[in-house]
């Protein structure tokens, strides 16, 4: 199963602002565009769901930053997915143009037994469990870039 880039970014997200936590740094969507490689504007969608969800805090202002929810430091990996990839099944069999073999088919099915698996494997863990790296704490210390 391929994850959307969206999902990507979130999880990037989550994982550099519980490694941000740990140093006390105030932590902005730059810097996490910037550890996760990418556009600032698509880190400010990504957390702005993430806020909706009720996993991050975001502050305006001087002293402003985000910071995770006590429901985004113990939420789990297989949660987080389901709630950023929505409800899709893995292949898509009613499209624009049903498959002819939908009436016999045991494919959907398999399919969807092997999504519960990847979600039910991804559920064992939590963000903190990911964030649990120094590799993490080092990117978070990057500043973004001067405007």
């Amino acid at each position: 199963m391929q994850l959307t880039r969206f999902t990507d970014l979130g999880l990037r997200a989550m994982m550099l602002l519980s490694a941000g936590e740990s140093d006390g740094r105030r932590v902005t969507t730059g810097h996490i565009a910037v550890g996760a490689g990418a556009s600032e504007n698509h880190i400010a969608k990504a957390v702005s769901r993430l806020v909706g969800l009720g996993l991050v805090e975001a502050r305006r202002g001087r002293v402003g930053g985000l910071t995770l929810t006590e429901a985004g430091r113990t939420a789990s990996v297989g949660w987080l997915v389901r709630e950023l990839e929505g409800d899709r099944e893995v292949i898509d069999c009613h499209g624009a143009s049903p498959c002819p073999l939908l009436a016999g088919c045991r494919l959907r099915h398999a399919l969807a037994r092997a999504r519960e698996a990847f979600y039910a494997e991804l559920d064992r863990y939590s963000v903190a469990d990911l964030a649990r790296s120094p590799a993490l704490t080092l990117i978070q210390v990057a500043p973004p870039p001067a405007r």
